[in-house]
């Protein structure tokens, strides 16, 4: 479902008279439906950057990233806005969203831009905000206004809201309590069971060991100084 080959990833500094730092070479991956995968290794390594690229945020500098059959790397704009639309979702640290609109239609976004009836798609958010214990006398208001914890719930809740093929989570599980922890991590098995392919960073080993089915250490993939 997601296989990466041959990858690899530099950075210009343009502020500091065009210096170019390799951050990753020659980088090697491949998660089967079903599976997850967790990225470990040091601050730096290159956990997040691995993830954008696959998301399509940063650009490869070579290789392959493919998804569902589609080149990441290769692909055009639009390919990559369907890709995220209908088959990748990316559960991010950070909730971003448009000011002003209600909690339940931010989680039901997912869904409406596939064409999901209105009521249907709120019905699903709001069996997902109940679940992640967001009070329901929040879910008229803006989560821009929201505590950190809450946020963070409310980005797990829109990523979770339509049945992606493929998922990146980037610290899922990260500041929250032991009730919402587990939800996550139930949600998390959930997609697993009905074959989602998932790559995720955390922090938190005790539920990496529990989602995971193997770990692959990003540094290994790190440019070494010549």
């Amino acid at each position: 479902m997601i296989k990466i080959e041959d990858l690899s990833k530099t950075f210009t500094l343009h502020n500091q008279a065009g210096v170019v730092i390799p951050v990753m070479k020659d980088a090697e991956l491949q998660v089967v439906r079903g599976e997850c995968v967790g990225l470990i290794g040091a601050s730096g390594a290159g956990k997040s950057t691995l993830m954008r690229m696959v998301y399509g945020n940063y650009l490869a500098g070579s290789g392959r990233i493919y998804v569902d059959g589609l080149d990441v790397v290769q692909a055009e704009p639009r390919e990559i806005l369907a890709l995220r639309r209908e088959t990748l979702g990316y559960v991010s640290q950070f909730l971003r969203v448009v000011p002003r609109v209600a909690t339940l239609d931010v989680v039901a976004e997912p869904l409406l831009v596939l064409g999901i009836e209105l009521e249907e798609a709120r019905e699903t958010a709001r069996g997902l905000l109940t679940r992640l214990r967001i009070p329901e006398r929040l879910w008229a208001l803006s989560p821009t206004s929201f505590s950190g914890g809450e946020q963070q719930r409310v980005n797990i809740a829109r990523g979770f809201a339509h049945d992606y093929p493929a998922l990146l989570l980037d610290e899922p599980t990260a500041s929250l309590d032991a009730a919402n922890r587990d939800t996550v991590l139930c949600l998390i098995e959930e997609a697993k069971a009905r074959g989602a392919a998932i790559i995720g960073i955390f922090h938190d080993e005790a539920a990496r060991n529990r989602v995971c089915d193997r770990q692959v250490d990003v540094s290994v993939f790190t440019p070494r100084a010549a």
